[in-house]
């Protein structure tokens, strides 16, 4: 029993039977036995999803060199500098680091300047969007990037590096797996949408078959293993036997474009000075006559489909492969979008799974490179407006595995002392919890007993207290997750 709960404002007692919701209302008699929590008239709400996390980037980019504060690439050499100085790796280590953003900086990263930092040691830096690496000499060697001229590997190019550099045991990287879960419940998370590549279902089926139960899992496939839920029968909401509930499969991921801040993100304009570019418009990396059938199979064996798309020629031929397959599912990002397109989403019943993080970290990199476009760019309340669904996520670790911080940038799109950027895109926060919600919807009877309990009331504080919402209980199916304060 949760007793005086605030629920829309009114101060009732909840029960919880079987890990469902079975009555809400004044004065509840609590059954013998049962144990009594006393919210004290905290606020209650349902429990928040991360719509898109890449789990195990996320879960090594909390234990990595952290580079998001180096405004330069020579600030980024020194943060190398500084660590190889004070932890060296062993010996044939790479050093990692990872959430470097080089869209604005006055110089431009090179191989030769970690090089003068690092002698010997393999250096991997990952870009901050996932999209993009910095090679010093040695790491380009082992990786099979010697001829690349400046270090920097985008893209497909980039993605064996990735895997190469999660090559953990896996006991340590199932470890980093559980800390950070317990960190996202303590945020008020009870599941996400996990698109780590290429296919993590037999790993978090087993993470959960070993005792890691604090989150709620969707599991997405990529195309290298579409094969592989097609021939097992499964479609896209099948709970997976053995994981009590927890795990689910989920839809395919195709990324059919890069991003903004690796100036990838495919565009009907050219990027400034891209003149002479092999790519000035960006990279289209799945062309129309691979998307379209590959929608169609996944389709036709009952999968959703989910597509990364964030320049606005990719959210149309997203859209344009979402009609011809006649396929169900999401937009990943969906961050840049013609006024027809906007509308588009309602018509074909895809959802927009956006980020709204993303509009802060890239408020400036947007204002450079999609000048004269801003107004149509992270578009969320125009895609309600439209009657789109959104679905709110953090992409982590693109931007941090934290709900609140994800509400807050939904709401009012500036987390400095700026104003609000186009703050006629912000959405009301009824709106932004809507779209954290899961599946599972509003606090009521009947629905699952996933829920979070807040010290504050997320409606009556400011945008700074609300990226820091303290958390005070996570439930999830019925049992604590995280609890503190009562």
């Amino acid at each position: 029993m949760l007793r005086e709960a605030r629920l829309d404002g009114a101060v009732l007692d909840v029960l919880v039977e079987g890990g469902v919701l079975t009555a809400i209302g004044p004065d509840l008699d609590a059954p013998a036995g049962a144990e009594i929590a006393e919210l004290d008239g905290r606020p209650l709400l349902p429990g928040l999803w991360d719509n898109h996390v890449h789990f195990d980037q996320w879960a090594l980019a909390r234990t990595r060199l952290d580079l998001a504060a180096a405004t330069s690439a020579a600030a980024v050499a020194e943060l190398v500098a500084a660590r190889l100085r004070a932890d060296p790796p062993a010996a044939g280590t790479p050093l990692i680091g990872a959430g470097f953003r080089d869209a604005l900086w006055p110089d431009r990263p090179h191989r030769a300047l970690l090089d003068g930092v690092s002698g010997p040691v393999p250096v991997v830096l990952v870009a901050a969007d996932l999209h993009c690496c910095w090679l010093n000499s040695a790491a380009a060697d082992r990786y099979g990037h010697a001829a690349n001229p400046t270090g920097l590997v985008r893209e497909s190019d980039w993605h064996p590096i990735m895997n190469r550099i999660r090559e953990l045991p896996r006991s340590v990287l199932d470890g980093y797996a559980a800390d950070a879960a317990a960190a996202a419940a303590a945020r008020g998370v009870v599941g996400i949408v996990d698109f780590e590549s290429p296919w993590q279902l037999d790993a978090w089926s087993e993470r959960i078959g070993a005792g890691l139960a604090a989150l709620r899992v969707v599991a997405s496939v990529w195309p290298s293993h579409l094969h592989d839920p097609i021939a097992r029968g499964l479609r896209t909401g099948d709970v997976i036997a053995g994981t009590g509930g927890l795990l689910t499969m989920g839809p395919l991921k195709v990324v059919t474009d890069g991003s903004l801040n690796t100036r990838t993100a495919y565009c009907h304009d050219p990027y400034p000075a891209s003149a002479g570019a092999d790519h000035p418009c960006g990279m289209l990396l799945v062309p129309p006559e691979e998307l379209e059938p590959l929608l169609g199979r996944a389709t036709a064996a009952g999968l959703d489909c989910a597509v990364h798309a964030i320049g606005d020629h990719a959210n149309e031929l997203a859209l344009n492969a979402f009609a011809a397959a006649g396929a169900r599912g999401r937009v990943e990002h969906a961050q840049l979008l013609t006024p027809r397109d906007v509308g588009r989403f309602a018509e074909l019943g895809v959802v927009a799974s956006v980020q709204p993080e993303h509009a802060i970290d890239d408020r400036d990199v947007a204002d450079h490179y999609w000048a004269g476009r801003t107004h149509r760019a992270f578009a969320y309340r125009s895609l309600l407006a439209a009657g789109a669904e959104l679905a709110l996520g953090s992409d982590a670790p693109v931007a941090p595995l934290d709900p609140w911080i994800t509400l807050a940038a939904a709401v009012h799109r500036s987390a400095d002392e700026r104003p609000s950027w186009h703050g006629e895109q912000e959405i009301e926060l009824t709106a932004a919890l809507a779209a954290s919600a899961g599946a599972a919807g509003p606090v009521a009877v009947g629905r699952p007993a996933d829920l979070v309990v807040t010290e504050l009331d997320p409606g009556a504080v400011e945008a700074d207290r609300l990226r820091a919402m303290p958390v005070a209980a996570t439930m999830l199916g019925g049992r604590w997750t995280h609890r503190t304060g009562f």
